[in-house]
């Protein structure tokens, strides 16, 4: 065999020899992926779900009916104004104090009233004195006329003088009385009970007739007053109930419908509705709540309102179905409150589907999840 035969035979049994090193190795490299395959799906994370993470889809009896919204507003609230002018003496409550009807609250300094009461009593009594004089010399001239020692016209003039000697005396007592009503005047009282939400002047101020010292709010008794159009207003009634969600109240409140405005609002046509809220702890005067007024009951296909999701152009629940989840559009329809949650009706999901609420937030589709011990798929 020549030599360059050789030299053929060598580069054929090389390039064998390479081809098939390049088959193994790309061999090895699909097991290898097939292996990280195969490790990826049996390491695929499940997720564990708790009870309070899923709501079934079911048939409930809701109350439907209006949106009400609105800040929480005392009953009873009263300002308390300076009603003479003066210097402002012992104001010592401060916001958050209690007081009760009738309890001082402040005064103003009262010496120079007390003078101007002493001083229309003085005027009184010189004025009663020349009541009895006028009344005397009447006397003694109906004595004379009688006799005849003088004549008629004489009598007349005392007459006259007597009448407006007690016409003076009766204008000092009143001037007297109005300065009593003064002395009084300074004397603040709370018109109602309850607490103290503004203090809006200082003591050693001087104040001026109806310059505001206090604002009293009584919380005992709260309404919300809501605005509805004049459509939801024709469906309410005095009696009707509502749950509210009140900022910072983390239960729901009960209220009724107490009053309805006869007339609309100028300008927005609104019909204001005016709702007692039931009395609990930690509701204050100007806390914005809102809710719905139940006008009628419905039977609907419900889920959780947070189960409803609207980060997708429609809305969606994640539904658990064969240990994943699945998103499913939904149609949603009336509102209502069931044992204090909300929930909405949905049209797009079976009735008895487990779905997500919206505490659980939010998974990807085909996620593996396993649903709490006990609970049936």
């Amino acid at each position: 065999m020549s030599r360059r035969a050789r030299w053929m035979w060598v580069a054929a049994l090389m390039a064998l020899l390479l081809m098939a090193a390049l088959g193994w190795r790309g061999w090895a490299a699909r097991q290898a992926a097939k292996q990280q395959a195969q490790a990826a799906v049996v390491k695929e994370p499940v997720i564990e779900l708790a009870a309070v993470d899923i709501a079934k889809a079911r048939s409930l009896e809701i109350n439907t009916g209006v949106p009400v919204s609105g800040s929480l507003k005392a009953v009873s609230s009263a300002l308390v104004k300076a009603r003479v002018p003066g210097e402002l003496q012992g104001l010592t409550v401060r916001e958050g104090d209690t007081v009760t009807a009738g309890q001082v609250i402040a005064r103003v300094e009262p010496g120079e009233y007390n003078q101007r009461v002493l001083q229309a009593e003085q005027q009184a009594d010189a004025a009663r004195a020349q009541v009895d004089i006028a009344q005397r010399q009447y006397d003694n001239n109906a004595a004379l006329v009688n006799q005849g020692f003088i004549s008629r016209t004489a009598l007349d003039t005392s007459q006259a003088n007597l009448n407006a000697a007690k016409a003076s005396h009766r204008a000092t007592q009143a001037a007297a009385e109005i300065a009593r009503k003064s002395v009084a005047d300074t004397i603040l009282r709370a018109p109602i009970s309850g607490q103290i939400s503004q203090r809006l002047a200082q003591p050693g101020e001087r104040v001026a007739p109806e310059a505001r010292i206090v604002e009293i709010v009584d919380v005992s008794r709260l309404e919300l007053e809501a605005a509805l159009s004049p459509a939801d207003s024709v469906a309410v009634r005095v009696g009707q109930g509502a749950s509210l969600t009140v900022e910072g109240v983390p239960q729901p409140v009960k209220a009724t419908v107490a009053r309805i405005n006869p007339s609309t609002q100028a300008g927005s046509r609104s019909v204001l509705v005016y709702l007692q809220v039931q009395p609990m702890p930690g509701l204050r005067q100007g806390l914005f709540a809102q809710g719905q007024l139940a006008t009628e009951k419905q039977t609907v296909l419900a889920v959780p309102l947070s189960a409803v999701r609207t980060d997708k152009p429609l809305p969606y629940v994640q539904a658990v179905e064969n240990g994943r989840i699945a998103h499913r559009a939904v149609e949603t329809g009336a509102r209502g409150a069931v044992d204090g949650e909300t929930v909405v009706a949905v049209q797009g999901v079976a009735e008895g589907a487990w779905v997500l609420r919206g505490a659980a937030g939010s998974l990807r589709e085909g996620t593996a999840v396993r649903l709490p011990t006990g609970v049936q798929p």
